[in-house]
């Protein structure tokens, strides 16, 4: 970092608040509401104190509807000074101790509010997850389609309740989550807190992502692609976001006949098929890699098939065959 932007970032956290929010954060995103609560100061001198320290390039900023989230910066030479700044402050310091204690509070509040949400489309998800096999055979076999290869910058499109980064939380080098609710995104941020892992979660249009070409190692849609009008489109535009070699992961339903989940469920597609998928695929500039399907018990013949459809970018070129994932 050259003498100016480093004196004009020292001076940024150089303040007793500007130090303590900079602890806050490097535990994970907070709003500007979060910050205030844990602080106990007015809501202008927050945001006053958060915008040097995002101008000095200490902290990220992304908008979430009326919200505001912070960050610790984790990338650039802001990010990696106030990571230093953070490692010279002493844990055992009382008011830190005090701050991480009222994050604790709002954390737990976080979850309570998630609780709360779980609950009232608890009957409705039940019975989605009643007709295909279980939750933890499905996360079993995305583990496997990834296999032992690092995910690097994992992408979760449509991350709900960020229960995909957390069962790639240790395979991947960054995690970042979108989903166009902001209901769930709040349920996803208080399950990622409670399990210890770190991610970056934003609000965003799937056809419209906020994020830079060539980005990304592996993006994955986890039950996604059913709720969208235009599923090609999608996968076009996460295509955009892989860097060469880089792998996209789409969990899905097969083909199947349950018009409830159109009329009651707002699932816009009645799963796909792997010719279609993989025709997506090659539009997209992706070579199919990998497929497999997770079906029910062979007497349950109105239940949902799950299938698992992996693909590759092609630059440079690699010689992948479509196979079956084991």
């Amino acid at each position: 970092m050259g003498l100016e932007p480093m004196v004009a970032a020292l001076r940024a956290a150089g303040e007793d608040t500007r130090l303590r929010l900079l602890a806050l954060l490097s535990t994970g995103e907070l709003s500007v509401s979060d910050l205030t609560d844990i602080l106990g100061q007015s809501q202008p001198r927050i945001s006053r104190h958060l915008k040097l320290m995002v101008d000095a390039g200490l902290l990220v900023r992304h908008r979430e509807g009326a919200w505001a989230f912070f960050a610790l910066a984790s990338e650039g030479e802001g990010g990696a000074l106030g990571r230093a700044l953070i490692a010279t402050l002493d844990p055992m310091d009382a008011t830190l101790m005090a701050d991480r204690q009222r994050l604790d509070a709002v954390r737990t509040a976080r979850a309570e509010a998630a609780q709360t949400y779980f609950a009232r489309h608890a009957v409705e998800w039940d019975r989605i997850r009643s007709l295909h096999v279980a939750d933890d055979e499905v996360e079993a076999a995305v583990r496997a389609a990834l296999g032992d290869e690092s995910c690097g910058a994992l992408l979760d499109l449509g991350t709900g309740t960020g229960r995909m980064l957390q069962v790639l939380a240790d395979r991947a080098e960054r995690l970042v989550g979108v989903d166009a609710s902001h209901a769930m995104l709040a349920v996803a941020r208080a399950h990622l807190a409670q399990a210890g892992v770190r991610a970056e979660l934003r609000q965003c249009d799937v056809y419209a992502l906020p994020f830079e070409m060539q980005g990304f190692d592996t993006i994955i849609l986890h039950q996604v692609l059913h709720f969208l009008d235009d599923p090609a489109r999608a996968l076009r535009e996460a295509a955009l976001r892989l860097k060469p070699g880089g792998r996209l992961l789409v969990v899905d339903f097969a083909p199947h006949h349950h018009e409830f989940l159109r009329s009651e469920q707002a699932h816009r597609r009645l799963g796909f098929s792997r010719q279609q998928m993989e025709g997506w695929f090659r539009e997209a500039g992706l070579v199919p890699v990998a497929h497999r399907d997770l079906a029910p018990e062979a007497s349950a013949n109105d239940h949902l098939t799950v299938s698992l459809f992996l693909a590759r970018d092609t630059r440079p070129v690699l010689p992948f065959a479509t196979r079956e994932i084991a």
